[in-house]
């Protein structure tokens, strides 16, 4: 007879429902056990709440984990906008918690990331955006990427060391908190936690880059609209736009000029006319007056032959005076024409800077030539004048009493003699 087969335990168990259950959770719990992340590492998960007091993550563990406040944003000013659903990359700060949570960094990873791509930016030479979270007297602080960095005052754009009277440069500083710089890395070291940041140099990048643009871009004969940057004793640089072009003094007016400063002033708009582009020596040449236009081609539009016009000396030879009439139109006064007698010099009539009237002689625009006169402009000015006062007090032969009648009327002047009656010897008494 054979023996009856005893249940085996371990089979038993295993169809057993309850134990089942328990089976799989114990199983699963060792599971999740093993993949809790550690301090230090990048876990990846899904935000599920966001809130005042943090943010909870779903990152495939049985417990919950959690990024504090603290832990959100680098700086102020740079917390990121974090929404449910977001799929967020942070740091392990404690694998588990009193409360059996892992704490996470967000601003932690960022920061490492930022290092990163920081590295690669310093090693390419680009330039970064950065918000100004800080200031002191030495600069400003500034959030990058979540990395803090500094801009030294010697590495921003403009004056900011106070002078005597001025406000102080904290005071000044705290204006440009919560804008945004682009800048250029000069110093990276992550191990000493320092990054050195300037203004100047991503300024000075963009104008390389600007220049090298426009120097392809420009063209002979080309009217552009620009800034006098610097005013220099051989002439002005112009700011185009990103590069500056030079004018030369002799391009800045029709006119001579002893000065450029005479003719323009730093920060004054202008269009000019490029000359030349040496693309090779990466030089801009600029003209002033050509894009004014030549004040000849006019002339003949604006005067005329026998037109008296206002003109100032401006030089004196042997031969005559050479004076102005506007700006770089020039004409001659010969000797002969300065005056009704004869002279051995014109400085014995006029004077450099004299501002003269003169009688247009003759008009040659194709030479640029104008031939003047300040006799005869003097001599129609002096028969005007007289013609003038013979109107008003009568013509050359007229009697006194024609010149004034009402005075001569009360005097009883040009009374004929026969109606004459001289006055008696009492009224000649009583006058002496």
């Amino acid at each position: 007879m054979d023996s009856p087969q005893l249940p085996n335990p371990t089979e038993e168990a295993a169809t057993d429902p309850a134990n089942e259950r328990e089976m799989l959770e114990f199983l699963d719990s060792a599971s999740m056990v093993s993949r809790r992340p550690r301090r230090g590492d990048l876990v990846e998960g899904r935000a599920v709440y966001v809130g005042r007091d943090g943010i909870v993550v779903d990152i495939g563990t049985k417990a919950e984990a959690v990024i504090p406040p603290q832990e959100i944003g680098a700086f102020e000013g740079d917390t990121p906008q974090v929404h449910v659903g977001d799929i967020l990359v942070a740091r392990v700060l404690e694998s588990e918690d009193e409360e059996g949570r892992t704490v996470l960094s967000l601003a932690r990873a960022q920061e490492d990331r930022g290092w990163r791509d920081l590295q690669t930016t310093f090693a390419e030479g680009a330039t970064v955006e950065a918000r100004v979270v800080d200031v002191n007297r030495g600069g400003l602080v500034v959030s990058v990427q979540g990395v803090r960095g500094f801009v030294p005052l010697s590495q921003l754009i403009g004056a900011w060391h106070a002078a005597e009277g001025d406000e102080p440069t904290e005071t000044r500083l705290e204006a440009r908190k919560g804008t945004l710089l682009t800048l250029k890395v000069l110093e990276l070291n992550r191990r000493r936690n320092r990054l050195i940041l300037s203004e100047r140099a991503a300024e000075h990048e963009r104008r390389l880059k600007e220049r090298d643009r426009l120097l392809e871009e420009l063209q002979e004969g080309q009217i552009r609209q620009g800034r006098v940057s610097n005013v220099i004793d051989f002439g002005a640089f112009v700011d185009l736009g990103g590069t500056d072009g030079l004018i030369h003094i002799s391009e800045l007016s029709w006119a001579p000029v002893g000065h450029p400063s005479e003719i323009v002033q730093v920060g004054d708009e202008v269009d000019v006319v490029v000359l030349g582009v040496d693309r090779e020596k990466r030089k801009i040449s600029l003209s002033l007056k050509r894009a004014r236009g030549q004040p000849w081609d006019k002339v003949s539009e604006k005067y005329v032959v026998g037109q008296t016009v206002e003109a100032r000396v401006k030089k004196l030879a042997t031969f005559g005076a050479f004076v102005e009439i506007e700006p770089g139109v020039e004409g001659l006064i010969h000797i002969s024409e300065l005056s009704d007698q004869r002279i051995a010099h014109p400085k014995n009539v006029v004077s450099e800077g004299d501002v003269i009237q003169a009688k247009i002689l003759r008009i040659e625009p194709e030479r640029h030539r104008l031939g003047l006169s300040l006799r005869q402009a003097q001599e129609e000015s002096d028969a005007e004048s007289w013609q003038s006062a013979t109107v008003s007090y009568g013509a050359s032969g007229s009697t006194v009493g024609e010149m004034f009648p009402d005075e001569a009327a009360a005097l009883n002047w040009g009374q004929p003699a026969e109606d004459f009656e001289p006055p008696s010897p009492e009224e000649g008494d009583r006058a002496s």
